[in-house]
């Protein structure tokens, strides 16, 4: 075998590893921030939830840096990516999540400088609402996301 074939599949398989992993520890965080926003509130499950966003954040910043790697540097052509309407869905959904976890974030940071202002602070009921209801519409999209890889993946769109 030929060994830049070799180096472009093993190059191709560590960033689809890579790619996988952050789509997954992002999930893992979308999963725990749910999880988090329920039961007593204190600067403890803030300060969680803060963390949990933050890593959301930099997993969303890795999942993007090694997907523009993927078509860079893949064993795909970068046309079989960006000439596939399918890929530019699923653009647009990874980017309408992003768009929907703003709102979280923005609460979070706010409750937490509530919090240290009024340390027995809980977060208003219709802004929990909203903060679960965007944390479930996030979800909804990771939903999308896989179904749109595998469609993708498939030629799906060429």
């Amino acid at each position: 075998m030929n060994l830049d074939i070799v180096k472009t599949m093993f190059t191709d398989t560590l960033l689809a590893w890579l790619h996988h992993l952050c789509l997954l520890g992002m999930a893992a965080c979308l999963a725990a921030q749910a999880a988090s926003l329920g039961g007593p509130w204190g600067q403890a499950r803030l300060r969680r939830l803060a963390r949990i966003d933050a890593g959301y954040g930099l997993l969303a910043m890795g999942i993007l840096a090694v997907g523009a790697a993927r078509v860079a540097f893949g064993a795909k052509p970068a046309a079989f990516y960006l000439d596939n309407p399918v890929f530019w869905a699923k653009i647009a959904v990874f980017l309408l999540v992003g768009a929907l976890s703003a709102g979280p974030t923005r609460a979070f940071m706010r409750w937490r400088r509530q919090a240290r202002q009024q340390p027995d602070y809980q977060p208003p009921a219709a802004e929990l609402a909203t903060v679960r209801r965007l944390v479930r519409w996030q979800a909804a999209g990771w939903v999308a996301l896989p179904g749109l890889a595998a469609a993708m993946a498939r030629g799906i769109g060429s």
